[in-house]
């Protein structure tokens, strides 16, 4: 017979009720209902990255209250949980714990033991301390183990918090299923002729020596200056300002706007660049805008996205010159044809960006090619959300898979399927930043 304690107490109740539901499996998904009874929720896998925020809590918790309402009208409910620790963040946080860098020159240590484990971070060890280059295997190893030992706490912490998951569906981003169903799925894409590979630009970050994606940058106000800059043409000099001189033995063309009525009887024919005297085509573009600058813009491959819409729009050539250690390629461009030309080079071979600006500036005033002193700025730069250095653009062979951009056939194929859901709500509301609404 049950008996009711002297002094009633919650201690425990959490941790005892939650081994009571995964016990008699109360939130596991029913395989065996019919489609018609099944709700599904596709959870998004939060980024493992050593701590959690409460926003990103209290957005689970969301998801949680409209898995219950659903149990509750009867539905069988497919409610997983995973962990997105195959990425960017989660090689920063081992970077960070261990005091290491990936190296994949380094040969693998089987009794490899890291400087740091979390009891000292680097960050407190002293400014003397670099971080160690180990193999890639090395690095991997580390990875797999420091995110067992965070996906630990957080699965502590949603059970802790009540959270309905259905912890026997959960899976890791990197881990083999995953890694399988990936791999199987692009050689489907390759089969069927969908996957191709190129030579394309890729936002950068020199410092970290990895790709970033459009959801990790951010742009920063920093300091730059306009130079204006003299190019050559048959009809005179055509001035551009820019605020990267160093890119200029990259440029592959100018491009204006087709309604500027100051550069229409340009278009179609040509100017040299200075100091290079590469020969470049004058273009028309909608994107080119009139009321910056001179109005026309030098196309560098590449120093920012919007080279990159000129480069695929107007089908200019690949004349890349950064490298993915934030340099300038330490040997001469092949474009380069004159032995003036390899010898203007030579100054800017093997610098860093900043370094290499300097050294164009100087010899682009000695030439007489650079217009009066250059005019100071501030404007948007763009930064990986956790870097400290400006990103670039380098080319690297990859892959890609078919859109429908330039296949007619396939994109109305992928339109008629996307007509094919259901979306619920069939409307809403979006708040923007700025408080606006759509």
């Amino acid at each position: 017979m049950a008996t009711i304690p002297d002094k009633p107490t919650l201690d425990g109740i959490e941790a005892r009720w939650a081994e009571r539901w995964e016990t008699d499996g109360v939130y596991r998904f029913d395989r065996t209902a019919e489609r018609g009874q099944v709700f599904a929720i596709d959870t998004p896998p939060p980024t493992v990255s050593g701590s959690i925020h409460m926003g990103t809590v209290f957005g689970y918790t969301q998801f949680d209250s409209v898995a219950r309402y659903q149990r509750m009208r009867g539905k069988s409910v497919f409610f997983p949980i995973g962990w997105d620790d195959n990425g960017l963040a989660t090689e920063r946080r081992v970077q960070n714990y261990y005091g290491v860098r990936c190296d994949p020159t380094q040969p693998f240590q089987a009794d490899f033991t890291p400087p740091f484990r979390g009891d000292t971070p680097p960050s407190r060890a002293g400014k003397d301390h670099h971080e160690i280059p180990i193999s890639r295997r090395n690095f991997i190893d580390l990875c797999e183990e420091l995110t067992a030992i965070d996906e630990a706490v957080f699965e502590e912490l949603f059970r802790r918090l009540g959270m309905s998951f259905d912890w026997s569906l959960l899976y890791t981003t990197v881990g083999e299923r995953s890694r399988r169903t990936s791999q199987l799925a692009f050689l489907h894409n390759l089969d069927r002729g969908e996957a191709y590979s190129a030579d394309a630009p890729t936002v950068w970050d020199v410092d970290d020596r990895t790709a970033v994606a459009q959801a990790e940058i951010e742009d920063r106000e920093r300091p730059g200056a306009y130079h204006l800059i003299a190019f050559q043409s048959a009809d005179g000099d055509v001035l551009i300002d820019t605020t990267r001189p160093e890119l200029i033995v990259s440029c592959v063309a100018l491009v204006a706007h087709p309604d500027d009525e100051r550069y229409q009887p340009a278009f179609g024919s040509t100017a040299r660049t200075p100091l290079f005297g590469v020969e470049v085509p004058i273009v028309a573009h909608p994107l080119a805008q009139p009321d910056k600058g001179t109005g026309i813009a030098m196309v560098c491959t590449f120093g920012d996205t919007t080279d990159v819409t000129w480069w695929r729009e107007l089908n200019l050539p690949t004349r890349s010159v950064i490298g993915r250690d934030g340099r300038l390629t330490s040997s001469t461009p092949t474009w380069l044809e004159t032995d003036d030309a390899r010898a203007a080079y030579e100054p800017v071979a093997g610098r860093t960006v900043k370094q290499a600006q300097t050294a164009m500036v100087e010899a682009l005033r000695e030439s007489g090619d650079l217009r009066g002193d250059p005019r100071p700025i501030t404007h948007p730069v763009k930064f990986y959300e956790r870097g400290s250095r400006p990103l670039e653009m380098v080319t690297s062979r990859q892959w890609y898979i078919r859109n429908g951009g330039r296949d007619v056939d396939r994109r109305d194929a992928l339109l008629a399927r996307g007509k094919e859901l259901a979306w619920y709500p069939t409307t809403c509301v979006i708040v923007t930043k700025t408080g606006s609404r759509d």
